[in-house]
């Protein structure tokens, strides 16, 4: 026997204001993406991200490594419960009189701060052809000294470090471009990235960022971690051990900051770290004349205004607009003979003789181009005509040749014309006729370039 359900009130009609309504309704659909979309179309794009990484992997030299693959908050995870970060929080915590979990909560702030969101797509689709596009638009490229041989004998399971000298912000470029069908670099970058949207972009092209100025103890014990978890990975890296843009021209000192995360880590996998020194030189740095300022006044904050970017960029456009424009002369690189961290002695003093031998290395293989050497020529005779130019290139170009050294292959007349036209237009130089004359307040532009081959011909 069926018994009807009375129910009447379940068939009323419930009023209630628009606002409630379309909140429910976004509720339900956001329930709905969180649970059934969005896992769904995370599990389409990782699929097809590994296609395309298995490809990838095929042609290059280095594979990616598995390390640099692993999900963002799973690497974050993984380094905040790392034994020595938690207890660097504990030392914090005890030090500071505060809970250990604010303790915590800081060095989980750092981990978010300091690990990338590699994207191979973003790396390979967008990094990878707007360095290369960028580099060719501004710079012939060349390349300097390169030991294949030892370069090719590398051990394929080693991690490789490129440990290189910094002239320009378009160090990062030139060197991404040049080693693209090689694999893939992780950066370290300053604080000067950390700016909305350009910080995204960075990271998914796997770089990390690093606070130069932080002394504290925890954020040196994360980001230390990082880079060494990073290293047992077998993460290839580029880093700068100057720790800042060559104010000089010179190759400076190394910092042992960085390095010396690298150098005092034990790997635990038995794998062996790599360094390839790399030089990098140019006929004209973008941003020679901040440099040489910050040289002057001791600030490194040198960012240009924006009106002098806009400008900057307006009167390249029209240059390139009426044809007119010859790009900023030859871009070049250098590769050294590569350093086996296992082939330094462990002990006292083992980081400052790795970064000792590195700049050594790195100062062998600057390479010298055109620009370089008519300044090294204008800073001995400030006040002299074409044909001692060229005889004193002469001179130069012969001494370099008799320590096999790599030179321009140019004519010698048409590396110097061409440099003395770039003077010219940048008002380095006054010329009339065959007569060439540096100003004295441009003297100083002049010696930065020759500064950067000094070193070869200093004894």
């Amino acid at each position: 026997m069926r018994v009807p359900c009375q129910c009447p009130r379940m068939m009323q009609t419930v009023s209630m204001p628009i606002w409630v309504f379309v909140l429910i309704l976004l509720f339900a659909a956001v329930t709905f993406a969180s649970h059934f979309l969005f896992p769904s179309v995370r599990w389409f794009f990782r699929k097809r991200a590994e296609r395309v990484i298995a490809k990838l992997n095929k042609r290059l030299t280095r594979p990616i490594e598995p390390f640099k693959l692993a999900r963002r908050y799973d690497m974050i995870q993984r380094l905040i419960y790392d034994p020595e970060v938690t207890q660097a929080v504990a030392d914090y915590a005890r030090e500071e009189k505060i809970p250990e979990n604010v303790a915590f909560e800081k060095a989980r702030h750092y981990a978010r701060e300091i690990v990338p969101s590699f994207s191979a797509t973003a790396y390979f689709t967008v990094g990878v052809r707007f360095a290369r596009w960028l580099t060719r638009m501004l710079y012939r490229v060349r390349l300097g000294a390169f030991d294949r041989d030892a370069l090719e004998k590398i051990d394929p399971d080693a991690t490789v470090i490129f440990v290189m000298n910094h002239r320009s912000n378009m160090d990062y470029v030139l060197v991404t471009h040049l080693v693209s069908r090689a694999g893939t670099l992780s950066y370290a970058v300053g604080e000067w990235a950390r700016v909305w949207p350009l910080s995204s972009v960075i990271k998914m092209l796997g770089a990390y960022f690093i606070r130069r100025r932080s002394r504290g103890s925890l954020y040196r014990r994360v980001l230390a971690r990082y880079v060494q978890l990073a290293t047992e990975g077998g993460v290839t890296q580029a880093m700068f051990p100057e720790g800042g843009l060559s104010l000089t021209g010179q190759v400076g000192e190394a910092k042992l900051g960085l390095l010396s995360y690298i150098v005092s880590n034990t790997p635990k996998n038995g794998r062996d770290v790599i360094f390839v020194p790399v030089a990098l030189n140019y006929d004209q740095v973008l941003e020679d004349r901040f440099l040489i300022n910050a040289g002057k006044t001791g600030k490194r904050r040198f960012r240009p205004s924006a009106w002098t970017v806009v400008r900057s960029c307006a009167v390249y456009a029209w240059w390139r607009l009426r044809g007119k424009f010859r790009g900023f002369g030859t871009a070049s690189v250098g590769f050294g003979t590569p350093l086996e961290l296992s082939s330094i002695p462990v002990g006292e003093g083992r980081t400052e003789a790795v970064a000792v031998e590195l700049m050594a290395r790195i100062k062998k293989v600057v390479p010298v181009l055109a620009v370089p050497l008519v300044a090294r020529a204008l800073v001995a005779q400030p006040e002299t005509n074409r044909a001692a130019l060229i005889g004193a290139v002469s001179v130069m170009l012969d001494d370099l040749r008799s320590r096999n050294m790599p030179v321009p292959r140019r004519e010698i007349g048409a590396m110097v014309d061409d440099t003395l036209s770039r003077f010219a237009l940048r008002k380095v130089v006054v010329m009339s006729g065959q007569h060439v004359v540096v100003p004295p307040d441009q003297a100083e532009i002049i010696a930065y370039y020759a500064d950067t081959i000094s070193h070869h011909f200093d004894t």
